[in-house]
């Protein structure tokens, strides 16, 4: 039977986007349990057209300017007069260029402009996430339109935050949204990471990654982050909801209260 919504919604959560990205409402609404609801203001991105549309390579100009003002302050002050608990930032290569530092710098400026609601980001979930789960050496995946440059950016931000990173690099498949199946990526992770890490992250929110998280654990024997699965973790807890429900994407959700 039809019902209205928001009579079985127990939390609400905004998430801001690249205007043309359809990988983070795909991957969060997969994952997200019944009762969640998510809601979503699109930022502009300089380097995406339509359709969704990059360079090879994403040039690291506009990426930086994703998250500074006033474009993505003012998404957040729109998208917190709805009837949401937390907001969550998804987009992963902008913390890689700003730093940890920045990050941080950039998450208290969106709070205040959302009215003091939490504002998590998909880097320091990441951080958050490893120490939960007592890794502290990590392999770290990027997607194949982030260059050696961002992919470096990366391994510096987990470095910085007090991770080793004995293994970086952007994933070697062919590049674009529509053209890394889940299999593909499993077996290029799986043959390229080794031994020496403790976890794999698997970066980019644009990047399908979320449907090779179990299987990937059951193949290396440790645990597999993602983007989008960090993310909506992260947003659940900052919202006060825990992430009972869901189901299927990976030991952070089964191994952490």
């Amino acid at each position: 039977m039809w019902q209205p919504d928001g009579w079985d919604v127990r939390v609400r959560l905004g998430v801001l986007t690249p205007h043309a990205d359809v990988g983070p409402e795909s991957e969060l609404r997969a994952m997200a349990p019944a009762g969640v609801g998510l809601h979503y203001a699109r930022v502009p991105f300089g380097a995406m057209g339509r359709g969704g549309v990059t360079e090879a390579t994403i040039p690291l100009a506009p990426v930086r300017a994703f998250a500074e003002p006033p474009q993505v302050d003012e998404a957040a002050a729109l998208l917190s007069a709805a009837p949401v608990a937390a907001i969550a930032y998804a987009f992963t290569s902008s913390s890689y260029v700003i730093g940890a530092r920045g990050e941080a710098y950039m998450l208290a400026r969106l709070r205040e402009r959302a009215g003091g609601l939490p504002v998590v980001a998909t880097c320091a979930a990441a951080v958050e996430a490893l120490r939960a789960l007592g890794a502290g050496r990590i392999a770290l995946v990027d997607p194949p339109w982030f260059d050696e440059t961002l992919n470096e950016l990366g391994r510096g931000y987990y470095e910085e935050a007090g991770f080793e990173v004995p293994y970086a690099a952007p994933c070697g498949l062919p590049g674009g949204q529509a053209q890394v199946s889940p299999q593909g990526l499993h077996d290029w992770v799986a043959g390229q990471v080794g031994d020496a890490a403790e976890a794999v992250v698997i970066g980019g929110n644009g990047f399908r990654a979320v449907g090779v998280i179990e299987t990937l654990e059951a193949t290396l024997g440790r645990p597999v982050l993602t983007a989008n699965q960090v993310l909506l973790w992260s947003a659940l807890r900052a919202a006060g909801a825990g992430a009972d429900g869901v189901e299927g994407y990976g030991r952070l959700f089964t191994e952490v209260v």
